[in-house]
């Protein structure tokens, strides 16, 4: 089954009471048994529940995965996959990653004794050094939020598979579509499904998909466990939003291409990072496990002036100025005061997100009113 035939048919049939051809939503707490412990599948609503197991049975199917699981938001899937580990374990990740997963990594996991090494990953050299026999996880983005930095996938699960650590790479960037990390080997794939899988800026949701048996095993107990999992309209929203991924994400691809073209042009820009240009650094290993380069854009400005990034984020009108991305919406965010404000500065700047940097997400809407308005904003910061 190929791909835009999975978005509307994989781990979906109708509904076996009625008919009905879209999932019906399940609004329910609890379920009728005919005796104690006998029961049709479902005892109760924290542990299952019949629309979220068709979403989690479709988003494992555009991920190439045997199990999938979806939670109450990104960061409850994070959370999840992170008590897999114990004390004294440790964490190899990027070092360019979303300020949330960064702070539930510092400020809540580290203080039980979990430690966390953020590095860069262009290559797989800074963890060859830090590898060893208390490594149980590393962590990837690719493309990073909100760098875009492209990390070899297929590399870093070489070096891990040698050392016996699970390897988890958020995909929420790039989008079953455009990656599926478990064909290269990784062992997790993480989504904030609120973004492009979802995509009309309407649900917040996290998705988790593996291969291994004991894997799920482990992290169903966890779901049920600790009981963040999402409502079952949520789920039926983001069924909804699924069947309209192939379309969507090819439009936000095409979109992006043209306005980086625009950007290039900018006088006022100093930097552009996007894994599409020829010049970005990993650009070829973006176009082997890569099948596009995604509507994700950034940029910083010449001078580095907080004000005129500040006027250019204040002034697009079609670019709304907004937390999020992958919706069909163009947004745009000041990662340094938004999205990675919980990262202390002088990891921010290191990382290269500077008081200028701009992050674009860019919608379906047509293309030259997208540029249009972001010519009159940048003529406004001139």
């Amino acid at each position: 089954m190929k791909f835009a035939t999975k978005t509307l048919h994989a781990g979906i049939e109708p509904d076996a009471t009625t008919g009905a051809i879209m999932t019906p939503i399940y609004q329910t707490s609890t379920y009728a048994q005919e005796a104690p412990g006998k029961h049709k599948g479902y005892e109760y609503a924290r542990t299952q529940n019949p629309t979220r197991t068709v979403l989690q049975n479709n988003i494992a199917a555009l991920e190439n995965g045997k199990y999938g699981l979806c939670f109450a938001s990104g960061l409850a899937a994070t959370d999840a996959i992170l008590k897999l580990l114990q004390p004294g374990d440790e964490v190899i990740s990027t070092n360019d990653l979303y300020g949330g997963s960064y702070r539930i990594f510092t400020k809540v996991f580290q203080k039980y004794g979990i430690k966390f090494h953020f590095i860069p990953m262009p290559d797989t050299t800074g963890i060859e050094k830090l590898i060893n026999a208390k490594t149980k996880l590393i962590w990837l983005e690719t493309p990073t939020n909100p760098m875009m930095n492209i990390i070899d996938i297929a590399a870093v699960v070489a070096l891990a598979k040698k050392n016996k650590t699970l390897v988890c790479v958020d995909n929420t960037f790039a989008s079953p579509y455009l990656q599926n990390p478990l064909d290269l080997g990784a062992d997790i794939v993480l989504h904030s499904v609120t973004k492009f899988i979802n995509g009309h800026s309407d649900v917040i949701m996290g998705a988790i998909v593996v291969n291994d048996s004991t894997l799920a095993e482990q992290l169903y107990f966890l779901q049920n466990s600790c009981g963040a999992v999402p409502s079952p309209h949520d789920c039926f929203l983001v069924l909804r939003g699924i069947k309209t991924l192939r379309v969507r994400m090819n439009q936000h691809c095409e979109n992006a291409k043209q306005v980086v073209e625009f950007l290039k042009s900018v006088s006022i820009i100093d930097k552009l990072y996007y894994p599409g240009l020829p010049t970005h650094p990993n650009h070829e290993i973006a176009k082997k496990q890569m099948r596009d380069f995604g509507g994700m854009i950034a940029f910083t400005l010449k001078g580095n002036k907080l004000e005129q990034a500040f006027k250019i984020a204040s002034s697009t009108k079609l670019f709304a100025c907004a937390e999020s991305l992958g919706g069909v919406e163009s947004l745009i965010g000041h990662p340094v005061t938004m999205t990675h404000a919980s990262i202390p500065k002088e990891e921010r700047e290191k990382n290269g997100i500077v008081d200028s940097l701009l992050r674009l997400s860019v919608g379906i809407e047509d293309v030259e009113d997208l540029i249009e308005d972001l010519k009159e904003a940048f003529d406004k910061a001139k």
